[in-house]
């Protein structure tokens, strides 16, 4: 049985549900890899993928202060955004990757050079180094291109997604994802949007025969919410069937599913959620994969400035009990 100091932890998804994962492991095990998706396009990150022909940077940025020193001055700095001027709604992070990709010549060593400063917890790794664009096929046919525009086309047009693709179709993952999923003792796929931060990463060349070779015990954390124009109405098992759906034939990348069983929660904030076309993701027919995955359900639903997030002390003390049992 390993010390939970020792155990090597990969996360593989993007945005806020990336960075929740990793605040709630760093204080378990400082041997952790994020493995983050490149297919934003959208706010500052997406203005400077297109001026300066890099990969976005906003979840990449967001990864590393989630592994900083929670007091860490320059955690704050990287997540500083500009309220005026030129640089209105621009990340302070984001403009410092973006210039330390020219100091350093590329992306990956951008990133290190900037993990290295705020001396985090880990390593963040962008999933591939090719420029990763998502395309959506709806149910009516419609083919949409960008991340930041699916869900609204999606939601605009009432058509849902039928499938998601990635271009180029051979990008290739980072070998050094590909490492860390080989060396991994657990690793966590989610939460976070399902068609535009989680499936893409399992679409890059490599990582779902990594994933599925991987003797690491495997975990998908299912959303708490649904989200407009990408899972409404979704339950966790139409979660998982559209990631089913994305993988190649008897390939299997994760084990374990842990899926929200606090479906009837009294706040205002979820009244809020309502009205922004957001609803509590119930369990749905998920016993229908019980004899496929191990079902982990549990009340994994916390309200945290007024927003819900999952409770990721509950989810770890799960997770954890069933990575040490050897």
């Amino acid at each position: 049985m390993k010390n939970t100091s020792d155990l090597k932890a990969v996360v593989i998804g993007g945005g806020s549900g990336l960075s929740i994962v990793l605040k709630g492991l760093k204080s378990v095990t400082q041997n952790i890899t994020a493995i983050v998706s490149v297919g934003d396009d959208g706010g500052s990150s997406g203005i400077i993928r297109e001026d300066l022909g890099i990969l976005p940077p906003g979840d990449i940025r967001s990864c590393i202060v989630a592994l900083a020193d929670d007091e860490s001055e320059m955690g704050k700095l990287l997540s500083f955004r500009f309220e005026s001027g030129m640089f209105k709604d621009q990340s302070l992070g984001n403009l410092l990757i973006a210039a330390m990709c020219y100091i350093k010549g590329n992306f990956a060593e951008a990133v290190k050079a900037v993990s290295d400063v705020l001396k985090i917890s880990g390593t963040v790794l962008p999933v591939t180094l090719d420029d990763m664009r998502i395309e959506a096929e709806l149910v009516n046919g419609e083919k949409v291109i960008g991340e930041s525009c699916i869900p609204i086309v999606s939601y605009t047009l009432s058509s849902p997604i039928k499938s998601i693709s990635i271009e180029p179709k051979d990008a290739q993952a980072f070998n050094f994802c590909v490492r860390a999923i080989d060396e991994a003792d657990m690793i966590i796929l989610g939460p976070g949007s399902l068609y535009t931060s989680v499936i893409p990463n399992l679409l890059v060349g490599g990582i779902q025969n990594a994933l599925t070779k991987s003797h690491a015990k495997k975990f998908y954390c299912c959303n708490i919410m649904t989200q407009r124009g990408e899972t409404d109405g979704f339950t966790a098992f139409a979660h998982i069937n559209a990631l089913e759906q994305h993988l190649f034939d008897g390939y299997k990348v994760f084990d374990y599913v842990l899926y929200n069983t606090n479906i009837n929660p009294i706040h205002s904030v979820l009244k809020r959620y309502e009205k922004e076309g957001a609803y509590v993701v119930l369990p749905g027919d998920i016993d229908s994969y019980k004899d496929k995955y191990h079902l982990i359900d549990g009340d994994y639903l916390m309200i945290k400035n007024n927003y819900a997030v999952h409770d990721m002390d509950k989810m770890m003390q799960k997770i954890l009990s069933i990575v040490l049992q050897g």
